[in-house]
């Protein structure tokens, strides 16, 4: 394995939605459209085992304090290789650099968050443009079963 970090391009956006596909149709992660994902491209880093695009993650910015990680995805094949984890403190360390003070999750993998030093929190605080921003177009709005996480920096 050659694995490498990379920020992405807007060339790299139809290999990201074809990695996405799966967990999109099965409602584990939100669709995002090529152009909100255009629109957000510096906020990714993807993951590459010499040349085939093998994940990706964005720390979306809420705040001047919040960022949250966003459509963390690892190719079936190469989970459990502690790449997500890589990706998630690439994520936290991008964002103390930025002067952020928190990183949010909204996840089904409640347990790998918890093993990188995020806390369970209550849904109710999550900012409210997130829920009319991101939840609302969510296959299971209004009933949600992810587990809302943060990490303090």
């Amino acid at each position: 394995m050659q694995i490498k970090f990379l920020k992405a391009k807007l060339t790299d956006i139809p290999k990201m939605q074809d990695l996405i596909r799966p967990e999109v149709d099965n409602g584990i992660i939100l669709e995002r459209s090529n152009d909100e994902v255009a629109a957000n491209i510096r906020s990714y880093t993807l993951v590459f085992d010499k040349d085939e695009l093998i994940g990706f993650a964005a720390l979306h910015i809420h705040t001047m304090e919040l960022a949250e990680i966003r459509s963390l995805i690892i190719k079936d094949g190469f989970r459990g290789q502690k790449i997500g984890e890589s990706l998630v403190n690439q994520a936290v360390e991008e964002g103390k650099s930025l002067g952020l003070k928190r990183v949010l999750s909204l996840t089904y993998k409640q347990s790998f968050f918890e093993r990188i030093g995020f806390v369970e929190i209550p849904k109710e605080s999550l900012p409210e443009h997130k829920i009319w921003a991101d939840c609302i177009k969510c296959k299971h709005f209004p009933i949600c079963n992810e587990i809302s996480l943060i990490k303090i920096l």
